[in-house]
């Protein structure tokens, strides 16, 4: 089987270090230091008390590679829309596009039963874009669970978790999303195929559209944005909001608001990715896991104003920075 891992960074580097043992024929897109290093040494996963080198191909050009069975997306959600042309040198006429992204993504009024099936999300996908270059019919949704870095270029170090949760659209059991669960599973992967998997999308979303924000304005951990009683007062009636968008469209969400927050408060110490992206002068998921937020809240009739008021402080926060910086 040829799989193509489109951003081998921290997620998708170890998900092709682990499919490489199970015989598949992988392809990681890279670029920089990371790729030059994976080139000339391999791509080295710590996991466990194991450090394991595996040789796999790797390029910064899909052009090189040719269509494949199956295309991963681990990139950012806002890197999607950029290099679609390079993503369709990739595709044969039946590849699946597996978004194992954060967010609300391109792909997800698509066959979404009701009155906004197929409606159009412009701060998933900017004029269409990516819908039109990669088809909705290839898409695949994926959660990510997992969570990994890059502490050297070419190496990828495993913290905690093995879960990707899988499913089409349609929640249909297809062939095409239960051949990938298979070969994930035979990789040592937790790969459940959901046939609901809009509410993994939300039930992780409460999270990420939430304490990330948060975490820019502050420079807070999860544990300190958790327990401080005015950041989670915040926390919570933004997460009010997102789950009354969530439940506007018919998802089921599985756990108690409070509960969800405790879930994070528990991880402790951690920074989100999104301070990390700040503080490394990166860019930021605003748009998936925010503002495509806050787009739904308005098409479905649901106020979001602690979503857009953290949004907003978050993009003025952004832009002064970059004027510091000089961008």
């Amino acid at each position: 089987m040829k799989i193509c891992i489109y951003g081998a960074g921290a997620i998708g580097g170890y998900l092709g270090a682990e499919l490489a043992r199970t015989g598949c024929e992988v392809t990681l897109i890279a670029r920089g230091a990371h790729l030059e290093a994976m080139r000339r040494d391999g791509l080295t996963l710590l996991i466990g008390n194991e450090r394991r080198v595996a040789q796999v191909r790797c390029t910064d050009d899909p052009a090189a590679v040719g269509p494949q069975d199956y295309v991963i997306l681990s990139l950012k959600a806002h890197s999607v829309a950029p290099i679609v042309a390079q993503l369709r040198l990739l595709l044969g006429p039946e590849t699946p596009v597996v978004t194992a992204q954060n967010g609300i993504l391109w792909w997800y009024f698509y066959r979404l039963p009701g009155p906004w099936e197929n409606h159009h999300l412009a701060a998933a996908d900017p004029g269409g874009r990516i819908w039109r270059a990669l088809t909705p019919e290839r898409a695949i949704g994926c959660v990510v669970y997992p969570s990994c870095e890059i502490i050297a270029p070419g190496v990828v170090r495993h913290i905690e978790g093995n879960r990707f949760m899988v499913g089409e659209p349609d929640g249909s059991k297809s062939g095409r999303v239960t051949a990938l669960a298979s070969v994930l599973s035979d990789a040592g992967i937790k790969a459940p195929v959901r046939d609901r998997i809009r509410d993994d999308i939300w039930f992780k979303l409460l999270g990420n559209a939430t304490f990330n924000p948060v975490s820019v304005l502050t420079g807070a951990t999860l544990e300190q944005m958790g327990t401080d009683e005015g950041g989670r007062a915040l926390i919570l009636a933004m997460m009010t909001e997102a789950a009354a968008v969530a439940t506007r469209l018919g998802v089921q969400l599985p756990m108690e608001i409070g509960k969800r927050i405790e879930g994070a408060v528990k991880v402790g110490a951690h920074k989100t990715s999104m301070l990390q992206d700040f503080e490394h002068g990166r860019p930021l998921e605003l748009d998936a896991l925010v503002a495509a937020v806050t787009e739904i809240g308005r098409l479905v009739g649901v106020p979001t104003p602690a979503l857009d008021l953290v949004l907003n402080l978050v993009k003025l926060r952004l832009a002064a920075t970059n004027r510091s910086r000089g961008h």
